[in-house]
């Protein structure tokens, strides 16, 4: 049921580190229902200039006009890999790093207090012995990640997080996007991974047009689907 390349846009879904792409299934929905065509591809989650030649390359066969979506690390992500790209019309940041050139994701999250990130954060290390996968620890995953899911369903996540390099969360952004896009944000506002005042800071320096879910936590897309949805669709409205 979409509306075609030509008429609609393609909204593409970039999720984070600790989740995968089924975590915008409440948002990839409501968009399909509504008519877009959506991809959500596998975010590597292994260093930001790699994880983002990748979405890159994935955008370069899409029809446009294009809008990239990224939650969390996946902002990281859209910032860099909507660079080249005419088609990419704007930027969607839920809960997400909104990076300038030099910053990672690890460096933005301690840019204010509030975020319980760190002290929940499970090492593994990586064959060859030079980094390491960062996931969240099972017994802290609802109540760090996800706080406003049902247990049940975090507990399930919590098994099946996708981990991060320490690495890539350690690793430099480039060139954002932001500068010569329009961007929206969607706000957590009881975020315990990303304070909402980072994200704030963020969405404010890349003149994002901004919405906040009062009292949601960093899985805002999971639990706030519709909020999410109104800002993808603003954005697409405004690119037409």
């Amino acid at each position: 049921s979409g509306s075609g390349g030509a008429t609609g846009a393609t909204v593409v879904l970039v999720h984070g580190v600790f989740a995968d792409a089924s975590g915008w299934n409440a948002v990839t929905a409501r968009l399909l229902k509504a008519g877009h065509q959506v991809v959500a591809p596998a975010n590597p989650l292994r260093d930001p200039a790699g994880d983002s030649a990748y979405v890159s390359s994935v955008v370069a066969t899409l029809p446009g006009p294009v809008i990239l979506v990224g939650h969390s690390y996946g902002g990281v992500v859209v910032t860099n890999a909507a660079r080249g790209h005419d088609h990419v019309k704007a930027l969607v940041y839920v809960a997400a790093f909104a990076p300038d050139e030099g910053e990672s994701a690890l460096q933005l999250a301690g840019r204010f207090p509030g975020s319980e990130l760190e002290g929940a954060l499970m090492t593994r290390p990586l064959p060859g012995g030079t980094d390491a996968d960062g996931y969240i620890d099972p017994s802290r995953f609802h109540d760090v990640f996800a706080q406003d899911l049902p247990p049940a369903t975090t507990a399930v996540m919590a098994v099946s997080q996708r981990p991060g390099s320490l690495g890539g969360l350690s690793g430099p952004s480039g060139v954002p996007a932001w500068r010569s896009l329009p961007s929206w944000y969607v706000v957590a506002g009881a975020d315990r991974v990303l304070p909402p005042a980072v994200q704030r800071f963020m969405a404010g320096r890349a003149g994002s047009r901004t919405v906040e879910a009062k009292g949601a936590s960093h899985v805002v897309m999971m639990s706030r689907p519709d909020l999410v949805v109104r800002q993808i669709e603003a954005a697409y409205r405004a690119t037409r």
